[in-house]
């Protein structure tokens, strides 16, 4: 069996009393206390993650810009410096490689962060598709650190926390799906550089903090310092899930693969199909294919991954498959997304979810279940 691998904050977790899974080829933090107490967190003070599991991959060069045009579905060369984008990695059959979310430096570095387990898949799709640019790719992974601070208290904790420099844009200034830059000052350490970027997969307001592998336990040490008396606390990938799904936000191997393409995920918005040319403009129409939507029901018994639905109490051949489901912490009732038949997919149809032998009602619903108040 391969060795799962461990992030930079290992130590710090199992001091924490984390429990941990394997996710993606790592060993990660599922949970701290308790995924009701640090799913709350998040939604009324803040959480502190880590995400280090993810990819980093640096574009550098004169073509770099026109390189992820093609390479991405998106358009990315016309993003801003200092920006940040979310794309998509498709195959050529228009399947989908990855999710990704890309940061623009300047016009000639950029950063791709790709999911964990697909990390091997992303850098050999980018690295294929970077012959005739000019570009270098680099996969910084193994040196980069990433830690989120997630919830309504997540600016105020970054500013309390006085080791981190001011940022060049302030975080009170500073736009969703941006990003600054300041440096971090461990005691009796050189300052470090960071990048701030005001995003996240919580549904809620917060920001991912990228640092080098070897500075990320003091940034950590330092953020839960500030953040206690806020109400931050560490939470794991249990917490992240439920937040994503409330938040009908897409989780690859679920939602997302190579078999389903944009349109059916709903991410056809994502798409910048007026481009002349990418890998996997051919092949983006998907009639009659299964579309993901989101499902409502009453009770406490959660419709979950792999679980049939059907059109009618009594009937015999499913209209579709949950993909995610849970019982929503923030919402107190169950909720689920799944694939299902075009026919059945306008926001108030009635369906069934089979869970376990037993026909529960469900009502189809417009993604996402939660919305924060801005």
């Amino acid at each position: 069996m391969t060795e799962l691998r461990t992030t930079a904050l290992h130590e710090r977790h199992e001091a924490l009393g984390a429990s941990f899974t394997d996710f993606g080829g790592w060993l990660m933090p599922v949970r701290y206390s308790s995924d009701l107490a640090e799913h709350h967190a998040v939604r009324t003070a803040a959480g502190l993650f880590d995400i280090s599991h993810m990819a980093e991959l640096l574009v550098e060069g004169p073509d770099a810009g026109a390189f992820l045009d093609y390479a991405l579905a998106g358009r990315i060369s016309t993003i801003a410096d200092d920006q940040a984008k979310y794309s998509l990695l498709l195959e050529a059959a228009g399947g989908i490689v990855d999710d990704v979310i890309v940061y623009r430096h300047n016009a000639e570095r950029f950063m791709v962060v790709a999911n964990a387990g697909n990390r091997e898949a992303a850098v050999a799709a980018l690295t294929e598709r970077a012959a005739g640019f000019d570009v270098e790719l680099e996969d910084a992974t193994d040196h980069i650190a990433l830690i989120a601070v997630q919830g309504p208290a997540a600016q105020a904790i970054l500013e309390a926390t006085s080791q981190i420099g001011t940022p060049r844009t302030p975080c009170d200034e500073l736009k969703y799906y941006r990003m600054t830059h300041a440096e971090f000052t461990a005691p009796g350490e050189p300052a470090v550089p960071m990048h701030i970027g005001r995003t996240g997969y919580t549904g809620e307001d917060g920001f991912e903090l990228y640092i080098r592998a070897t500075s990320a336990p003091a940034l950590w040490d330092a953020l839960l310092a500030a953040g206690e008396p806020l109400g931050l606390v560490p939470a794991g990938l249990a917490a992240r899930d439920t937040l994503r799904l409330e938040a009908g936000m897409p989780l690859y191997g679920h939602e997302l693969s190579l078999d389903i393409l944009p349109a059916q995920a709903g991410l056809g918005r994502v798409v910048a199909a007026d481009k002349p040319d990418f890998v996997g403009k051919a092949a983006l129409d998907a009639p009659d294919a299964p579309v993901l939507v989101g499902l409502m029901s009453e009770g406490r018994r959660a419709g979950r991954a792999g679980y049939g639905v059907f059109d009618a109490a009594d009937a015999d051949t499913p209209v579709g498959e949950i993909t995610s489901g849970a019982l929503s912490p923030t919402l107190g009732h169950p909720i689920a997304m799944a694939f299902v038949s075009p026919a059945v997919i306008e926001p108030g149809t009635q369906l069934f979810i089979d869970v376990r032998g037993t026909r529960i009602p469900a009502t189809v619903t417009a993604l996402p279940f939660y919305r924060r108040n801005s």
